[in-house]
């Protein structure tokens, strides 16, 4: 399943961005979806995920400031990032997974967010 992620950039602190990432296949429905990160000399951690059926997940750190997506006639899912800190910057990438109907455990490339003080 080819995971496209799109919208990173350079932020101010305070600022915001908006990550999407765009899936191809027929599956994606079947798929629960993730945003995970991975800062420089840090192991990736998940920033917010969202289940096939809609139930979301946020990370302390991020909550009440990231909101997660989903489209799935799109077949993407989406990351708003508001009111965005220093410590948010990292590569974020996209995961796509299932444990059923033959498992999926998917990575798209990552997409640099710098947020600078």
């Amino acid at each position: 399943v080819p995971l496209q992620a799109s919208g990173g950039g350079v932020v101010q602190a305070g600022g915001y961005l908006r990550l999407s990432c765009a899936a191809s296949g027929t599956t994606f429905s079947l798929n629960d979806m993730g945003w995970y990160r991975q800062a420089p000399g840090k192991q990736r951690e998940v920033v917010a995920t969202v289940g096939r059926e809609g139930s979301t997940y946020v990370a302390d750190s991020v909550k009440g400031r990231f909101t997660i997506s989903r489209d799935n006639i799109k077949k993407t899912v989406s990351l708003q990032m508001n009111s965005l800190k220093p410590e948010d910057t990292a590569v974020y990438y996209c995961n796509a997974r299932r444990t059923d109907f033959g498992g999926l455990d998917a990575w798209g490339r990552g997409t640099q967010v710098t947020v600078s003080s």
